[in-house]
């Protein structure tokens, strides 16, 4: 099976129900299903078989349509976060070797200011198609020099069957450029499957997210079309519209972002009577804090689950159910700070010699594009080694003691520190720096970067902010710098940011 089956088994068992209902309209199954197909074929018609496919796109029906798509050709598809900087996505498309890009003209626009140093023929005489369905995307072509056409970590992954690549998404750049993990049909349903095992939808289900689909929890869409329920889809977060999108379209299940939900939490414009028909709330990316999650109970009184993954899982594998979380709203601070149990299907063990965490099961990706290194790193005797610290309790809990890859989680987004410490190595007056995530009651944690200064000069922080945004996304920016005389380091000369994040962090309760 592969992924494009799910909508064209839904179309077949439900052709009249609601698969999709987005800014542009709503769509059944079987109106989503012809989309796609007439998505892959123009991409058939534009490519050739094994080819990278981009797409950069706020959320929008097109983004769906392509998710199927894409894969429907034969093609693999290449997510780019809209939200990052353009030389951010001119270099995830030389990496990935696309030759075609679907992106919306806006976005366009700003890529092609980048390109002139990354591309030829002149970015001008890049060819331009406004494709037929509404709400798509544009269509631009756009060759790159040293393209990479090999197909996988080894040079033989295909496109094609089960086992071949449907996506590759890019991972949280731990070692400043981010790779690309690719998910294959079968590990991308796999991961569909665990979810559905620990999280149900109900034939009644109606689902709204907001969260960007260039990132995996995207793999929501397949969740959702899999049980042949539909999606409500948000180009972007809003409080007040999410309110309205659930009266209107009876949403029973929604997905945030913690942050999100402190906002909908705390919009004086949203009433209680606008969420009636929402029973069920998922969220992921960060913990929640105990205080939000005690208002959404006391408030809502809603069925609140955690789902613990990355995109080198396809999705999420742990999962913590509304049971443990009204127990944690309770007062129980053990399940508080729980990512939860493995979902079925998913086997979770931690490392001897560093607690790190492996998980083996079927949704694992395939390995990195074009990185066997990383891959042989990463995937060793079976197991994916998460970089994530964690323990397991005697009930089989599994609680998430530190982010080993030292990735910054600020509004729901990944932060790798060791990029945004490359960016600010470049400023002359900067002789040292660490970035590190603090914590922050609005956006989870923000990003601090703490910066040792070169003798006889200055630097000030809107300087060192503002070459942060010149390069890369606006939220790795640092919100916070600090100036110290030196940095803290071990007998080798690792920085220790944990004695940073514990010196400059909240005082203990």
């Amino acid at each position: 099976m592969q992924i494009d089956d799910v909508v064209r088994e839904a179309a077949a068992r439900t052709p009249g129900g609601l698969a999709l209902v987005t800014e542009a309209g709503r769509a059944t199954f079987a109106e989503l299903d012809a989309e796609v197909d007439h998505l892959a074929t123009r991409v058939l018609d534009a490519t050739d078989p094994g080819d990278r496919v981009a797409i950069l796109s706020e959320n929008r029906a097109g983004y769906v349509h392509a998710y199927y798509g894409v894969p429907r050709a034969g093609r693999i598809l290449v997510p780019l976060n809209h939200r990052l900087h353009p030389e951010e996505w001119a270099s995830a498309l030389g990496r990935s070797g696309a030759r075609l890009l679907l992106a919306e003209p806006d976005l366009l626009e700003r890529l092609r200011v980048v390109l002139p140093d990354r591309s030829t023929p002149d970015p001008a005489s890049i060819e331009t198609v406004d494709l037929s369905s509404p709400g798509l995307c544009s269509e631009a072509r756009i060759p790159l020099p040293n393209a990479q056409t090999g197909q996988g970590a080894g040079g033989s992954e295909g496109a094609g069957g089960a086992g071949g690549v449907a996506w590759l998404v890019g991972t949280s750049g731990t070692t400043g450029t981010p790779k690309l993990a690719m998910l294959t049909h079968a590990s991308l349903l796999a991961a569909v499957e665990a979810t559905l095992g620990a999280r149900p939808v109900g034939d009644d289900d109606v689902l709204l997210t907001p969260f960007p689909l260039c990132h995996v929890a995207g793999y929501n869409v397949l969740v959702l079309h899999r049980r042949a329920r539909p999606l409500v889809l948000m180009r972007r977060f809003d409080p007040l519209v999410l309110a309205g999108l659930v009266r209107e379209h009876g949403v029973t299940m929604l997905s945030l972002a913690p942050t999100m939900i402190s906002m909908l939490l705390d919009h004086p414009a949203v009433e209680d009577r606008d969420l009636a028909t929402v029973r069920a709330l998922g969220y992921g990316a960060s913990p929640i804090p105990g205080p939000v999650l005690r208002r959404v109970v006391e408030r809502w009184d809603w069925d609140c689950s955690q789902g613990y993954g990355m995109t080198e899982l396809s999705g999420n594998a742990v999962f913590l159910g509304p049971g443990d979380h009204r127990a944690a709203a309770a007062g129980d601070k053990r399940l508080l700070h729980a990512a939860g149990r493995p979902a079925p299907g998913v086997e979770v063990r931690l490392a001897r010699a560093n607690a790190e965490i492996l998980v083996r099961a079927p949704q694992v990706m395939a390995g990195y594009w074009q990185d066997p290194d990383a891959t042989a790193r990463a995937l060793r005797d079976g197991w994916l080694h998460t970089g994530d610290v964690g323990r397991v309790d005697a009930d089989g809990l599994l609680s998430i003691i530190d982010r080993a890859k030292d990735v910054i989680v600020s509004g729901g987004e990944n932060v790798a520190s060791r990029e945004v410490e490359d960016v600010l190595h470049r400023h002359p007056a900067v002789a040292d720096v660490a970035v590190i995530g603090l914590p922050d009651e609005r956006w989870g944690e923000r990003v601090c970067a703490v910066v040792v200064a070169r003798p006889g000069t200055t630097v000030t922080t809107d300087e060192l902010v503002d070459l942060a945004r010149a390069h890369l996304a606006g939220f790795k920016a640092p919100r916070e710098v600090v100036f110290l005389a030196d940095l803290p380091r071990n007998a080798s000369g690792k920085v220790l940011k944990h004695r940073l994040r514990e010196d400059l962090g909240p005082e203990p309760a």
